[in-house]
């Protein structure tokens, strides 16, 4: 079976995975994200209660390996540090 390469030599990714690396991508953007805004803003603990949640969800929010949070997660995390949340289909 032959390879398929792109114009820059660089092999393609079957569909499924490359879906999956760009989930956990945007994951780890995310988690990146809220996490730098926490360090301007608050610390752990302000932000847990304002988002009405567990520390434990907190922490998997920050996980960029977790890729099971919700939109409501999100939402709670944007607005307890004074943020809106944006997506974009691209």
């Amino acid at each position: 079976m032959k390879k398929e390469k792109n114009v820059a030599g660089i092999r393609k990714f079957p569909e499924g995975l490359r879906s999956g690396a760009e989930a956990v991508a945007t994951r780890r953007t995310i988690a990146c994200q809220i996490e730098m805004e926490m360090r301007k803003v608050k610390d752990q603990v302000g932000i847990d209660f304002e988002m009405r949640t567990s520390r434990s969800a907190l922490n998997r929010l920050l996980d960029p390996t977790n890729v099971s949070v919700t939109l409501q997660i999100l939402e709670r995390a944007a607005s307890s540090l004074g943020k809106n949340l944006k997506i974009q289909l691209v």
